[in-house]
């Protein structure tokens, strides 16, 4: 990215005005008023036509402040000290301008790295999409390390669906970056100490010019922005400078019941180390990252879920959907006994309080549901007998539409009618008088041609004496 030079014109304003801090104001305030403007006016970000000019005005003011020399000359003679031929150069030369240099000469001779000594327009711009450092002070300001902190570790384990249910225990493995014992996160050889970057001056950037008064900054890549580097042979044989190492470790990580498919744990402190050899003061405030472990709960074969709630689906026998009954079904914890009514269709469902997952963030005894659907199992083959009281079943509901292959009701109308014209015997009239499904039942059984075996052999039985005595 290519950033314009400041005109002279600009330098007149007043930079306490632009900036909105005081007279008084410290180094620290300056620049955080200076990034809060540059992120508010910035280009890229704020498309207002104002914005260009705005951007401007806050660039030329904090490179005015930020630079002692010119900032005491604006104390001492305001805007006079920057007026076009003033003859004022930090540099103690006559250039002609507050920037110093001529027309076509870089446009800022008076500056260390181009845009002040301290700033890292990486840092910048990295806070417009999400970037910058990670400290513990990032809220108040973005752009200062109070306490600098670790990567965070992302692992994921699974457990079963009755582990979501009760709550477990798991033991992860990870590999996090630790202190180095050798140089106590120092990243130096014992007596070394860190001094000027030699590649960048100490500023922590590299100016590259482009094109006509253009230039572009970039982190130094030797000293990584800090400003201050390990000299060439003093790094720590163990960390190579860094001040940490990898090291293999086991977390042991409880998992609460009734957490869901895809939720995250944390665990705090369990991240990474903060590379404190990589920084200015290897002494700096650091923490560790967090450790997120993201939870996988495989399906289960009987069970279902939403939520806090227990899907189950219970299939009973056509007999007990019409008939009502009970079954027994599983729970989380033992089997209960289940009363189905009379009339049960398939879809039809119950509800057990109570009988579900652990509500996460509830009372301790909360809990969800366990919602019980019925699913009535239809027989896809049928016996003869089977078929024959199911027909006996359709004629009694008047039921047309049924097939009919046994034609159970046809033939007992046959078989009642010959019955009639043959005028059976007193003892037979209790049979004609029973219901239609009772006599087929009692066909289907054989029950009334032992009956009729039975009259017979009665009926020989009391001729017999009667033969007798009419031999006398």
């Amino acid at each position: 990215m290519c950033f314009h030079a400041s005109s002279a014109r600009y330098a007149t304003k007043n930079p306490y005005t632009v900036l909105g801090v005081g007279k008084n104001a410290s180094a620290s305030e300056i620049k955080k008023a200076y990034y809060s403007l540059a992120k508010k006016y910035h280009p890229d970000t704020n498309k207002d036509a104002k914005a260009k000019d705005q951007f401007s005005d806050a660039q030329s003011a904090y490179e005015l402040l930020s630079d002692p020399k010119k900032k005491e000359a604006w104390d001492q003679y305001g805007a006079a000290a920057f007026d076009q031929g003033a003859g004022f150069n930090s540099s103690g030369e006559n250039a002609g301008g507050p920037f110093g240099g001529a027309a076509g000469a870089s446009g800022f001779q008076g500056f260390s790295g181009g845009f002040g000594a301290d700033i890292n327009f990486e840092d910048l711009f990295g806070a417009f999409t999400g970037g910058g450092p990670r400290s513990r002070g990032s809220r108040q300001s973005p752009f200062q390390e109070e306490v600098l902190m670790g990567q965070n570790i992302e692992v994921q384990t699974n457990i079963s669906f009755m582990d979501a249910a009760k709550g477990t225990s798991k033991d992860i493995s990870i590999n996090p970056l630790v202190q180095c014992k050798t140089c106590s996160g120092r990243g130096m050889k014992k007596g070394q100490t860190k001094s000027t970057c030699q590649r960048c001056g100490g500023t922590g950037t590299k100016v590259h010019f482009v094109q006509a008064g253009f230039q572009m900054a970039s982190t130094c890549e030797t000293c990584g922005g800090q400003g201050m580097a390990i000299p060439r042979g003093g790094e720590c044989g163990s960390c190579s400078g860094n001040g940490v190492i990898r090291q293999r470790k086991t977390v042991n990580v409880d998992i609460p019941a009734g957490i869901e498919d895809g939720m995250r744990l944390r665990v705090s402190g369990e991240g990474d180390a903060a590379p404190t050899g990589t920084t200015a003061n290897p002494n700096v405030r650091s923490t560790h990252g967090d450790l997120y472990v993201f939870i996988r709960v495989a399906p289960d074969s009987k069970f279902g879920r939403s939520g806090a709630d227990v899907l189950y689906t219970a299939s009973i026998p056509l007999t007990t959907a019409v008939l009502g009954g009970e079954v027994t079904i599983p729970t989380l914890n033992s089997d209960v006994k289940l009363k189905v009514a009379t009339g049960t269709g398939t879809g039809d469902k119950v509800t057990l309080g109570g009988m579900g997952m652990p509500k996460l963030g509830g009372r301790r005894s909360a809990a969800g549901d366990l919602r019980v659907e019925f699913k009535v199992v239809m027989p896809k083959y049928l016996s003869a007998n089977q078929r024959m009281i199911l027909e006996m079943l359709a004629d009694e509901l008047g039921d047309k539409s049924a097939k009919r292959i046994m034609n159970v009701g046809s033939a007992s109308t046959s078989s009642g009618a010959a019955d009639s014209s043959k005028k059976e015997k007193p003892a037979t009239n209790a049979q004609e008088n029973e219901g239609f499904l009772k006599s087929a039942w009692h066909r289907l059984t054989h029950q009334r041609d032992d009956s009729s075996s039975s009259n017979t052999k009665n009926t020989t039985e009391d001729e017999e004496p009667k033969k007798a005595a009419g031999s006398r």
